[in-house]
């Protein structure tokens, strides 16, 4: 995610947010005003680090950086996709998937709750996980087994 904001005359006067979330004025440390042409402007841009969590033994991490991406080799590794449907699956080896388009509600055997991804996700799967996949909107994505 990075927050664009010019600011002028000690205050944000416009802000951006290139990415799916909201980037109030207050992550910039300043609250709107109004300036005049007079006043100098600078552009200031800010990209927050992706963050990785982990939930029911499947890690996420949301919108990683093109750099971790490039490193990881993700545009070379295969692609696989799927329309919505729901289906059991089983994880022979450890996967890493990075998904393109799509969402999807997976649900660990055994478990009454379930892990959301989407696109712009970075997901690793345990081997050995046992899981349903119910996929609301069409999968498109890079994955790796290891």
């Amino acid at each position: 995610m990075a927050c664009v904001g010019v600011f002028g005359g000690g205050g944000l006067v416009s802000r951006t947010t290139i990415s799916r979330s909201y980037c109030p004025a207050s992550s910039f440390g300043a609250s709107t005003s109004t300036i005049s042409s007079k006043q100098k402007l600078k552009l200031v841009i800010i990209r927050a680090e992706s963050m990785a969590t982990e939930k029911l033994g499947i890690k996420i991490e949301k919108n990683p950086p093109v750099s971790k991406l490039s490193q990881l080799g993700v545009r070379n590794w295969p692609k696989w996709g799927c329309p919505p449907s729901k289906f059991p699956w089983t994880y022979d080896a450890k996967e890493t998937c990075y998904l393109l388009e799509g969402k999807v509600k997976v649900t660990p055997a055994g478990s009454t709750e379930s892990v959301e991804i989407g696109a712009g996700d970075l997901v690793e799967f345990p081997k050995g996980m046992s899981c349903t996949w119910d996929v609301s909107v069409a999968v498109d994505k890079h994955y790796n087994f290891s």
